[in-house]
Formats: structure tokens, C-alpha cells, sequence
């Protein structure tokens, strides 16, 4: 009888997820929607920084996964997928995303939505579980939320983060500039009360008001990340900001005679110069307070061609006015960089510092952003940043748990995603190869399950080719 009530308590907490229909839109991408699959002769990467698994059976029922193992025997009913010469991982955990394309116009900043193209491109990436960064559009991005929840649309698992909380958005025609810490907490529950399930805090808000955000979030449930200029990196992490994005590049603590309340930009020539001592003395407080940083190399190496040059396969998702803009941009920041290597020099210091920030005890994630100077694209991007991620020192088994398990931990989530673990829900990506050994391997994506179901990638990318315009 005990051994009855534990299974029947355990089946409870953990409910099939399957139980849902989908569009016909959402129909075109599902190649695997049986309640019952064996993935078999698969490796398995789990997460959480072990070696691979090799030769291993795969159960998935009702969405989530309910076995695995060498030998493991098939459910009699079971669709069978055989994997040989495959590798599975969890699906991607993302933190810094966007439903938003950049303008790399430099007379207007206007950035545009792409509420259906991102949601499909980040899935056939493989990313499961998504944090959107900021938000322009924050009714379109709930609502993108529930069309995906409700099967009507194809895209992850998104955390709908609130419009960005900034003092003096001027330069941003589509930023609200808060006035005061009073409404930095009446906007902060106003989007709680909307469904947002997290808080971007931007360049130019006060320590008075971040205080009151961060105050008003926490009491409410919801997490808090910062990308930063006013305010430095150690007061925020004093006041318990959750996230910081961007990694150390931009954090405003090493430049002398900083102003408070005041942004004085970034110059790169000074994080250049910022002597190792003072970034490990900054290290030592976010981990002593337990903030988490956002790598986005994909977005900062855009800057320079040495470090990432044009994705051809990415810029076929761009229109044709658009991609010769970012072409042109991307030949001027490369033309500059040619002549003063600046970016080339900072994001390689922005490596180091995120491995030292690693080896300290810090929890890295990583996120795509949708930003810069364009060509950075969802999805594509998230690719880029894990290779990236093991250009920076990491090897290709901690670089995949940063953009899997890292990423649930940072949002709460590890219970149910992030790592490959029966009960777990079935977030999968099926890889051409072994990612855990080349870690450019991780672009052969041949099938991504999201609780189960199964999607093919080509689709996805293919049905928004040449549609991302701004």
C-alpha cells in the first residue's frame, strides 16, 4: 500500500502535458505528436555537465519523459524514432530574447515586431524556454504567449517580460521615461497584474527607482533583470537585482569619478584598461548576492567580423532592403575595427571575465538579443552564443548546461526543464552529431520536441524566409 500512495503521489505532481490541440498553422511543423514515443539508438547529453550516454533508449509519454537507459525496453504501442548517429539535449533555457528586431537604420529607432517569425525561428533552434528581455510591444508579447499556450501558434515556452523601467528613454521613441520610484512600483504591478512574469530595468533609471522595482517585483514573485549604465553593478546587486545582461562590458563600477544617477555611456577603451582586481573584487559581491549573468557574445561579436562575421543561413530569414542595410553596417564595423580593434580587444576581456566569473561560483546563462547592428537573428543567434560560449574557454558540456540547465536554475524552472530527467517535461533537441565533442555540431538540428511534441526545424525556418524586415 505504501509503495501504491508513493506512485500515486508522484504521477500527481507530475501531470501529463500532452493534453492539447493544435491549428492547422501549428500543424504544419509537428512530425511527432504520439502520446507514446521511443527515441532510440540516441546519445543522450543530459545537462548537467556529464559525459554522454551512448546506445540509449528515450521514453516520452504524455509530454514528459518517463525513462531512458541502454537496453531499456520499448512500450508496447510506442512510435519509434531511431537516432543513430544522433545526440539529444535538453531544449535550450534562453534569458535574453526578443519578439523585436533591431533598426539598423541610424535615423530611426524603431524596433520591429515579429511576433509569429521569432516564435518559430527560436524553436526550430531548439529553444524550448524562453525569457524575453524587454519588451516594445509588451500586449503583443502577452498575447503572443497565449496563442502559443492555447496551440495556435508554434513557438517556446515564454516568460513575457514587462516594457523596459528606464529614467530617461529619449533616445528610444518607443520607452516610457519613469518620473519617480512611486511609479516605478505602480508599473512594475500594473504588468504583474497583465501577466508579466518578469522586469527589465534599463539604462537610465535611478537607484531610487531600481530599489523600488526590485522591491516591488520580488514582493509580487517575479525576477528582475538589469541591463545597467546609471547605476552600477554592485549597488544593483546590493538592492538584490536577480540578473545582469550583457556580462562585464558595459558595467559602469570601473570608470573613475562616475556620477551617481548618471549614464556616461561605455567606453570600451576603459574596460580595456580595468585592472583584474577590481573586476575580481566585483565578481566576489554578485556572487556573494546571488546575481546571475546574461552572456550575449552573439550580439557584442557582431561588432567586429573577427569575432562574428555574417550568418549566411540567418540572413535568409532577412528581406532583401534589410539584409543589404546590416551588410553595409556590418562592413563599417568591420572597416573600424580594422583600424582600431576596440570591440575585437573587449569582448575577448569579456570572455576571460566571464570564465573567472564561472570559476568563482557564479551562475552564467546566455541569451541571443536580437539586436546591435542587425543580423543577430532568434534563434541563428542562440546557436552563435553557445559557440561562443567554448571559444571563451568553456568546454562544449559546460557550454550546453550554461544555455540548458544554468538557464532554469536562474528562472525558477528547474524542476521541470532544463535537464534531462525522468518526470522532467519532454524539451528535446535532436542534434546531427556529437555538440558535446564540436560544438558546431550544434546547428544540425533535426527535430526539437516541446512537451513531446515533435517539430521539424527546416519547416519552421522555412516558412519565414526572407519575411524578417524593419
Amino acid at each position: 500500500m505504501r509503495i501504491f500512495l508513493t506512485l500515486f503521489f508522484l504521477c500527481a505532481a507530475v501531470p501529463p502535458l500532452q493534453a492539447q490541440e493544435f491549428s492547422d498553422e501549428v500543424r504544419q511543423f509537428i512530425v511527432s505528436d504520439a502520446p507514446l514515443v521511443a527515441l532510440t539508438n540516441i546519445r543522450i547529453v543530459d545537462g548537467t555537465g556529464a559525459v554522454a550516454r551512448d546506445g540509449q533508449t528515450l521514453i516520452l509519454r504524455d509530454g514528459r519523459i518517463t525513462g531512458f537507459g541502454a537496453g531499456m525496453a520499448i512500450p508496447e504501442g510506442a512510435v519509434t524514432h531511431d537516432f543513430t548517429g544522433h545526440t539529444v539535449i535538453p531544449g535550450l533555457v534562453m534569458l535574453h530574447e526578443h519578439l523585436y528586431y533591431t533598426s539598423n537604420d541610424p535615423d530611426r529607432f524603431i524596433l520591429s515586431e515579429k511576433p509569429v517569425e521569432f516564435p518559430r525561428l527560436y524553436l526550430a533552434a531548439g529553444v524550448t524556454t524562453a525569457r524575453t528581455a524587454g519588451s516594445v510591444e509588451p500586449y503583443t508579447d502577452l498575447k503572443v504567449r497565449q496563442l502559443i499556450n492555447e496551440g495556435r501558434i508554434a513557438g517556446p515556452k515564454f516568460d513575457i517580460t514587462a516594457p523596459y523601467l528606464d529614467g530617461d528613454p529619449s533616445q528610444f521613441f518607443q520607452l516610457h521615461g519613469l518620473s519617480s520610484p512611486e511609479e516605478a512600483r505602480e508599473m512594475v504591478a500594473y504588468w504583474a497584474g497583465q501577466g508579466a512574469t518578469s522586469i527589465k530595468l534599463y539604462t537610465r533609471i535611478s537607484k531610487d527607482m531600481l530599489a523600488a522595482a526590485i522591491d516591488e517585483a520580488h514582493s509580487r514573485g517575479l525576477k528582475v533583470a538589469g541591463h545597467l549604465c546609471s547605476v552600477t553593478y554592485r549597488d544593483a546587486a546590493e538592492l538584490k537585482i536577480d540578473n545582469l545582461e550583457h556580462g562585464f562590458v558595459i558595467a559602469t563600477d570601473f570608470l573613475e569619478n562616475k556620477e551617481p544617477d548618471t549614464c556616461p555611456g561605455f567606453p570600451l577603451q576603459r574596460f580595456l584598461e580595468v585592472e583584474r582586481q577590481d573586476v575580481d573584487s566585483l565578481i566576489k559581491t554578485l556572487v556573494e548576492n546571488n546575481v546571475a549573468i546574461t552572456s550575449t557574445l552573439a550580439v557584442l561579436g557582431r561588432f567586429t567580423h573577427d569575432v562574428q562575421g555574417p550568418n549566411a543561413a540567418a540572413n535568409e530569414t532577412l528581406g532583401a532592403a534589410t539584409r543589404a542595410r546590416y551588410l553595409e553596417r556590418q562592413e563599417g564595423a568591420t572597416r573600424r575595427e580594422s583600424q582600431n580593434p576596440l570591440w575585437t580587444k573587449a569582448i575577448a576581456r569579456e570572455m576571460a571575465f566571464e570564465k573567472a566569473f564561472v570559476e568563482a561560483g557564479g551562475l552564467l546563462v546566455a541569451g541571443s538579443d536580437t539586436t546591435g547592428i542587425g543580423g543577430t537573428i532568434a534563434g541563428f543567434a542562440n546557436h552563435e552564443q553557445i559557440i561562443l560560449l567554448v571559444a571563451a574557454g568553456f568546454s562544449p558540456l559546460e557550454a550546453i548546461k550554461i544555455a540548458t540547465h544554468n538557464g532554469a536554475v536562474s528562472m525558477g524552472r528547474l524542476e521541470d526543464v532544463g535537464t534531462i530527467e525522468t518526470g522532467k517535461a519532454a524539451d528535446l533537441v535532436i542534434i546531427k552529431g556529437r555538440p558535446d565533442e564540436n560544438i558546431a555540431d550544434i546547428t544540425n538540428v533535426r527535430m526539437v520536441f516541446k512537451d513531446g511534441i515533435g517539430y521539424d526545424p527546416d519547416k519552421l525556418i522555412a516558412s519565414v524566409r526572407g519575411r524578417v524586415e524593419n
